[in-house]
């Protein structure tokens, strides 16, 4: 049996810690030196979804590590994954700002969104071809 070819993790951390360290400073800087007007309320939000992401991509990576699926979660995935992350806590904002967030709705719109994730990767596990990744090895 081959060993699985995970993405390499230092770059996977730069990518985490410069996206986490641009949406922390872009909220600082947001809530510290702007009112809240529609503008910065959006810009807030973009900020938010990039702190979350990026906070959560080097514990995103650790668990795909972790728990390997068949085909190996690549940057891609990653990627999209952490997005995941960073929209639940954008929207949660999001809703808590509206007074209409609450522990029901939070937990559905959680599992939504890792349903929606669960059919994505079931889709590329469908089309997944063990013969064509180890002839371009």
């Amino acid at each position: 049996m081959e060993p699985v070819k995970h993405p390499p993790f230092f770059p996977i951390l730069l990518t985490g810690i410069f996206f986490s360290l641009a949406g922390w400073a872009g909220l600082a800087f947001i809530v510290i030196f702007s009112d809240p007007e529609l503008g910065p309320r959006w810009l807030f939000y973009f900020c938010l979804t990039l702190a979350a992401g990026g906070t959560a991509l080097p514990v995103v990576a650790y668990f795909n590590r972790r728990f390997p699926t068949t085909p190996v979660a690549n940057e891609g995935v990653l990627l999209r994954q952490t997005a995941w992350v960073g929209i639940f806590v954008s929207l949660l904002a999001w809703l808590q700002t509206g007074r209409i967030l609450n522990p029901a709705l939070g937990v559905f719109l959680a599992v939504s969104l890792a349903l929606v994730e669960a059919l994505l990767r079931l889709n590329e596990r469908s089309r997944f071809d063990p013969g064509k990744e180890s002839e371009h090895e």
